[in-house]
């Protein structure tokens, strides 16, 4: 990594860059139902189509929802790795689209790297101590790029 580019860690909801975090309380609309966080989509999506799904919806905290989500008594979706990354990039695109405020926050991070700084996970997040894939981090990142490439005209310029 060039000592230039700028870091932005995030994982906590209630410190800075918090809103990128899938815990933050940021509902979401997708399939005619409002999940409660990104989180909760997430997770209920390892459920698609059965009942667990809307269990894992309705579940109080995005905490519960990722515990849910994890229990192997439920029935993971066969295609669940194939399908993950998808998933997450529909929740993130859904949270970012619906919020204006964490559109705003994402777009003000510029060209800075963003890392979901945990220990807890070495897939969406950087393993604690960057050999982690960082994958929500990369999504973000994905999505920033193309709202950058997006700049409404003007108002009141015509095409």
């Amino acid at each position: 990594m060039n000592p230039a580019e700028k870091i932005i860690n995030f994982y906590e909801t209630d410190k800075a860059y918090g809103c990128f975090s899938n815990f933050a309380k940021y509902p979401i609309e997708l399939e005619g139902k409002t999940w409660p966080t990104s989180e909760h989509y997430f997770q209920a999506k390892k459920f698609a189509g059965t009942e667990h799904e809307e269990q894992v919806r309705l579940a109080p905290t995005p905490m519960e929802a990722a515990r849910m989500g994890r229990e192997r008594s439920r029935p993971l979706r066969t295609d669940w790795e194939q399908v993950k990354v998808e998933i997450m990039l529909e929740a993130l695109t859904a949270k970012i689209g619906q919020h204006p405020e964490v559109r705003n926050i994402l777009v003000s991070t510029g060209d800075c790297i963003l890392i979901e700084h945990t220990k807890n996970d070495a897939y969406w997040g950087d393993n604690g101590d960057g050999t982690g894939q960082n994958m929500l981090g990369q999504l973000l990142m994905q999505i920033r790029n193309g709202l950058e490439e997006y700049q409404p005209s003007a108002e009141g310029e015509t095409d």
